[in-house]
């Protein structure tokens, strides 16, 4: 995606954001330079690609072949819904994996179509464009922006002003290595939370840069899945509404009370809550866990929720 400039002229496009933990796929008519346009197809898989990783530094068999037949669904869904070019950007796994250009070159020939392994700082530029062109449009910034983008395989944090990019990090603190360490398969033993949580907020506090801890920025905005999940479960959702998670503020205390209400059920209860995929089940503590530590580092008493990322901000460079 960084290495050229792509011009469309009223065309239908899709874009395949293969995430460490989630596959996405967006289709949409678009108009040149357009920040809006109409969405013909959304739809997204959890299909941990990461499961692993962390231990093994490879991507695994089973990972590699759930992900790679829900790419195959999406490109071909795509071309059926007529795109006349699908964009497909992998992320932190397939960046970081010994076999991670092997997947990538394997899937590509298997879809006929061009796979992206972008950098951490490309994903967060891209992931950047999609969070505020979703909630302030093409509109000058009023203050500075902190986005937190809590992955599967890495978490970025990306602080804006002006809409340009200030700051940009992207930390190895992924939430299924996290699920993988500190499993809650019961009830959460609030012990071993506590010990997780301190964790999350040592590696923030020594791994963050000055510019982003010191940088008071006039907002904190998440998104992802961790954090589209709890705006849709603090607004009661039966079904995902992206419309109404758009924008939605979650306050620290009820982020503090969705965990407690999250942690008293087992992951197969987690996994049958509305809103909340089975597969991101052992998860959402883990990325809860990165949500309020982060908020205590930056005294923040509220995250923005934007449902808009990293796939739209490939449809906005795409359209630009």
């Amino acid at each position: 995606m960084a290495g050229g400039a792509f011009v469309y002229w009223g065309m239908r496009l899709a874009t395949i954001d293969l995430g460490s933990n989630t596959v996405r796929l967006l289709v949409a008519d678009v108009e040149p330079g357009a920040r809006q346009w109409r969405v013909v197809e959304a739809d997204q898989r959890v299909t941990r690609l990461g499961e692993g990783l962390a231990a093994s530094g490879r991507l695994g068999e089973a990972p590699a072949e759930r992900t790679a037949a829900a790419v195959g669904e999406y490109v071909a869904r795509a071309r059926r819904a007529g795109a006349e070019r699908v964009a497909i950007v992998a992320t932190s796994a397939v960046r970081e994996a010994a076999n991670g250009r092997e997947f990538a070159a394997a899937l590509q020939r298997a879809t006929a179509e061009p796979v992206t392994v972008v950098s951490g700082d490309e994903e967060a530029t891209l992931t950047l464009a999609g969070v505020l062109g979703g909630l302030d449009g093409g509109g000058a910034l009023q203050t500075a922006t902190l986005v937190l983008d809590i992955g599967g395989g890495s978490t970025e944090y990306i602080l804006a002003r002006d809409r340009e990019p200030v700051t940009i990090i992207s930390l190895r603190l992924g939430i299924v290595d996290l699920a993988e360490r500190y499993p809650f398969p019961g009830p959460v033993d609030w012990p071993r939370y506590r010990a997780m949580q301190a964790e999350i907020a040592g590696r923030l506090a020594a791994e963050l840069p000055s510019e982003i801890r010191l940088a008071h920025p006039g907002r904190l905005v998440g998104t992802a899945g961790t954090a589209t999940t709890l705006a849709a479960l603090d607004l009661g959702l039966q079904q995902y509404d992206p419309g109404r998670v758009q924008g939605h503020v979650l306050a620290r205390g009820a982020i503090e009370r969705l965990l407690v209400r999250l942690g008293a059920l087992t992951v197969a209860e987690r996994g049958a809550l509305p809103c909340l995929e089975p597969g991101r089940a052992d998860l959402i503590i883990g990325g809860t866990a990165v949500v309020l530590a982060t908020m205590d580092l930056m005294a923040a008493g509220r995250l923005i929720v934007s449902d808009w990322g990293l796939r739209e901000g490939i449809l906005i460079q795409l359209a630009s």
